[in-house]
């Protein structure tokens, strides 16, 4: 997957750490677990082709976490590109 620049960005992460850098979007959703106006962010993914044919074929998308400690994470098809 390649790092997608999200339309509304707020925000860059990791760029000091040596990473790419992670545009991210800060938004406030309503959660079953943390309720309404739950703070949370938001970020892009594009997959390659190759990607794209491995998932037509039915391989699963991934979510991997780095650390010890598994923060709540949602995961979704975004809008398609106008």
């Amino acid at each position: 997957m390649m790092i997608g620049r999200i339309e509304g960005a707020t925000r860059v992460l990791g760029q000091s750490q040596g990473y790419l850098g992670l545009p991210l979007r800060d938004v406030v959703i309503n959660s079953a677990v943390g309720g309404p106006e739950t703070s949370a962010m938001e970020t892009a993914w594009l997959p390659t082709p190759d990607e794209i044919a491995r998932i037509v074929c039915g391989a699963p998308i991934i979510l991997r976490l780095l650390g010890t400690q598994h923060p709540p994470v949602m995961v979704e098809v975004g809008e398609v590109p106008k």
